[in-house]
């Protein structure tokens, strides 16, 4: 049996195992069906949906920008859906949800090709300039979503929003998440392109890739995949910087072979993450946003000094 055979049988008695804990954890006993279909197997699926999805996005973004230390949570990606939402809140209060995640993609959609003239249009000496210049543009993004929340009274639903949380998770509030799942599938099918243009411009157009087509193309479900896991869950941040990372160190830059292994990981990722949050301070949680936060920063701090050392 083949070393990669064995590590995706590990890996998927991992998830499974985690799914099962997961499904066990509660302040209720799971003592009938009813809480299990109407709670808590809704609630393990949004996050494996989630995690799978996010962590695709963040090695696709990673390919577009060619940096390493770059995700929808660290380019304004997120935060300009998050605006798209409010507008939609503020214009037609009765939207539908579906309706909400459209506008959200267009936004999460305009702000990224924002950021990317911004990053181009900028002298960069050191790979870290990329990442900061998006943090800074995504606290413009959350500063504007914020004014426009407060003039509004909007503010608590836009926290929600920010803090990621999958505890009012439940059957009908989630289902929207299973678009991640073709919109995954698709970028494994893009996957062999979004490798070339990793490689930069001038060296996928040599090699006959329409370089601006597949950059739009990879946007788009980016923006998909951010509209649709913030409608339902909120702001979930570093699962894409950090699993892509740590992927990308055993596995290498063909996303080809590596992306099965991206989606597999940060479903493990952030099911473990909303596990710990829910037992830390049992019965009471942590939401998972908060959790992922954590462990991301200090990963991310960990990946910096690493390339600091090699620099």
């Amino acid at each position: 049996m083949g070393s990669t055979l064995k590590a995706g049988i590990v890996a998927g008695l991992l998830l499974g195992g985690l799914s099962i804990v997961s499904l066990s954890i509660g302040v209720a006993d799971l003592a009938s069906l009813d809480l299990l279909w109407a709670s808590r197997l809704p609630r393990t699926l949004a996050l494996v949906l989630t995690g799978m999805s996010l962590a695709v996005a963040g090695m696709i973004m990673q390919m577009i920008v060619q940096n390493r230390f770059v995700e929808p949570a660290t380019t304004g990606t997120l935060e300009c859906a998050a605006l798209g939402m409010l507008g939609v809140l503020v214009w037609n209060p009765e939207a539908s949800v579906f309706t909400r995640m459209t506008v959200a993609t267009i936004a999460a959609l305009a702000g990224t090709l924002l950021y990317l003239q911004l990053i181009r249009r900028i002298r960069w000496e050191s790979t870290v300039i990329v990442p900061l210049v998006g943090m800074v543009y995504a606290g413009i993004a959350g500063a504007v979503a914020g004014f426009i929340a407060f003039q509004e009274d909007l503010l608590q639903t836009l926290y929600v929003w920010m803090q990621g949380d999958f505890s009012a998770i439940l059957r009908g509030r989630y289902e929207l998440l299973w678009m991640v799942l073709p919109v995954s599938i698709l970028a494994y099918w893009s996957a062999d392109r979004f490798t070339l243009i990793g490689l930069g411009r001038e060296t996928s157009e040599t090699l006959g890739i329409p370089y601006r087509w597949i950059v739009t193309w990879g946007l788009i479900l980016i923006s998909v995949i951010s509209a649709s896991t913030l409608v339902t869950a909120g702001l979930i941040p570093f699962v894409g910087l950090l699993v892509p990372n740590l992927v990308s160190l055993v596995m290498g830059d063909n996303l080809r072979r590596a992306l099965p292994w991206v989606a597999l990981s940060g479903a493990l990722l952030l099911l473990l993450c909303d596990i710990v949050g829910r037992l830390i301070t049992f019965p009471y949680e942590v939401p998972v946003g908060t959790v992922t936060g954590l462990v991301g920063s200090a990963g991310f701090l960990v990946l910096l000094a690493k390339r600091h050392a090699r620099g």
